[in-house]
């Protein structure tokens, strides 16, 4: 339960950061947003398990929150133009 609880706040945190920084404005309300803040975060995961080889998963860091809001910019990206 409180792992559910802290995906959803920390999507929340992530997609909010992502609409902030992402250039224009990002119309969507705060289920999308959650959603794309979580999305991020398995974006930049999987990205960062498959380029190190490493177990994905392993805990917090700042490097990681840093790529879970630019992958959020990326699916807004992909969403816009594709």
């Amino acid at each position: 339960m409180f792992n559910l609880l802290s995906m959803i706040l920390s999507g929340l945190v992530i997609g909010l950061f992502a609409r902030l920084f992402y250039p224009g404005s990002v119309p969507m309300g705060l289920g999308h947003t959650i959603l794309l803040g979580i999305g991020g975060s398995l974006v930049a995961g999987l990205a960062a398990s498959w380029r190190d080889g490493r177990p994905w998963g392993e805990g917090f860091s700042r490097a990681g929150c840093i790529a879970s809001v630019v992958g959020a910019m990326l699916l807004i990206f992909i969403g816009r133009h594709f």
